[in-house]
């Protein structure tokens, strides 16, 4: 299992400033296409890193991980890097969504 966070944690570390991806794109970048769950279970054992979970989001673009951080965090995380918002908590995906398989 640390093998695979650790896969998960670095995908996430190359995850650009204003740009996000999803559980189900690291999932299926590692080869568990049924894995977004276990993206989640991972990003919420990071602990005190370094690691931007901040920019993980669901499919929809719904700031779902956003209860593992304190108050607003991961919102304002998001906002300070120049992320749009169609909603609250619901960034525009197709904006700033960044694919593991074509990292830029």
């Amino acid at each position: 299992m640390d093998d695979y966070y650790d896969r998960v944690y670095e995908i996430v570390a190359q995850i650009p400033k204003g740009k996000v991806t999803t559980y189900g794109a690291i999932a299926r970048f590692l080869g568990i296409a049924s894995g977004a769950r276990m993206v989640g279970y991972a990003l919420n054992n990071t602990g005190e890193t370094n690691i931007p979970a901040h920019r993980v989001v669901n499919r929809n673009g719904e700031l779902t991980g956003r209860a593992h951080f304190p108050d607003d965090t991961m919102r304002e995380r998001l906002q300070q890097e120049g992320v749009t918002f169609v909603d609250e908590y619901q960034i525009d995906i197709e904006a700033h969504f960044w694919d593991p398989t074509k990292k830029e």
